[in-house]
């Protein structure tokens, strides 16, 4: 399995976002350790923000391992370009942003205007390894109706342009503004999700297979299906939980899906509510349960989730992590919660993000 981490990039003092990707990926051509360099971080849709990516894992330590010293050197290249990270899904306060510059970034502000201008938003996508391509599209036609609950697990964005949102996971509405945005149907077979790939480009709404946004999606390069409905992860902890729980459910579905069990049943339309209740409230109201359809107590339906994934979490050697993990978020709350108890003991957005980029900072020094 691997991670990637989309970053903001914003004012250490203002907390304001700043366009300066270019700059931090320029310093990694020569400030980054030699066996990272320039890969260290790479440029997105928006100037205001870069994004870290693993090496592949196989163990949450390693990953954990790896997650920190990313997110640190990315904290320090970006200290000397004169701002900081934070790992943010959506900024809190409002500002101009502004397309990176490149060829691919420039064509889409063009196609999409105020949707390409307005998206500066940060997932977290973990990729899990497959056998086969069948196999990974056998994965992706059984693990839709779970994915809500791996949202709400990584809800992080409760704030936007300068407003409590009242969402866990804002960014989930932000981002699904793109027209290939969201939950999939069935595809049965590679050659089924080729030809869905293909009308979709056929329909000239989309400029490359880069667009296509599904909530999960084929890898075909690497080998693996990409889990891309998480906001980026407040803490590393959690997104280590994140990721063990998505490759415990990647591995039970390409079980399921070896031993010829039926794909998943759940509607398009349901699990477009189903992803909606999961960003209103995160783990602090209701989620849909993938085993009846109904609403059901957050933690209970984390619950469920746990217990469908047990075996591929014992045989990964994730129990700890993941026994832990929701202990944690049962205990502490989501990014989201943290968020808000950190503005409301700030008595501001703006403190809010000095203080997220303080934990950083003490992260990247070493403590913790």
């Amino acid at each position: 399995m691997g991670v990637e981490e989309e970053l903001l990039l914003v004012d250490p003092d203002s907390g304001e976002p700043r366009g300066v990707a270019g700059r931090v990926v320029d310093a990694a051509r020569w400030g980054a350790p030699p066996d990272l360099g320039a890969d260290a971080v790479d440029q997105e849709l928006q100037n205001e923000q870069i994004e870290t990516a693993t090496a592949p894992c196989t163990s949450g330590r390693e990953l954990d391992a790896d997650l920190r010293r990313r997110r640190s050197v990315a904290a320090d290249l970006a200290r000397r370009s004169g701002v900081a990270t934070a790992p943010m899904a959506l900024s809190p306060l409002g500002t101009e942003t502004t397309v990176s510059r490149s060829d691919r970034y420039e064509r889409m502000r063009e196609q999409y205007g105020l949707l390409a201008a307005d998206q500066l938003s940060c997932g977290c996508h973990v990729h899990v390894e497959v056998d086969t391509l069948d196999e990974g599209v056998g994965v992706l036609d059984r693990i839709g109706p779970w994915l809500p609950v791996l949202r709400a697990v990584s809800a992080n964005s409760p704030f936007w342009q300068g407003a409590d949102t009242g969402y866990a996971s804002y960014r989930t509405t932000v981002w699904n503004r793109w027209p290939s945005a969201g939950p999939t149907g069935p595809f049965e077979s590679v050659a089924g999700y080729d030809d869905a790939v293909a009308a979709m480009l056929d329909t000239g709404a989309l400029l490359d297979t880069g667009m296509i946004y599904f909530d999960a999606r084929l890898a075909h390069e690497l080998g693996t299906v990409e889990l891309r409905a998480a906001d980026v992860c407040l803490d590393v902890d959690d997104a280590v939980l994140l990721a063990a729980l998505s490759r415990a459910l990647v591995e039970t579905a390409a079980r399921q899906w070896r031993d010829g069990g039926p794909p998943s049943s759940a509607r398009h339309e349901v699990l477009k509510l189903a992803h909606w209740r999961a960003s209103r409230s995160g783990l602090g109201g209701q989620l849909v349960n993938p085993w009846t359809g109904r609403p059901g107590p957050a933690h209970a339906v984390l619950d469920a989730l746990c217990a469908f994934v047990r075996d591929a979490v014992h045989d990964a050697g994730d129990d700890d992590v993941v026994r832990r993990g929701v202990a944690r978020l049962r205990e502490r709350g989501t990014g989201a919660d943290v968020q808000r108890a950190i503005r409301d003991r700030t008595g501001s957005l703006r403190g809010l993000v000095r203080d997220v980029v303080g934990r950083e900072d003490h992260a990247a020094a070493g403590g913790g």
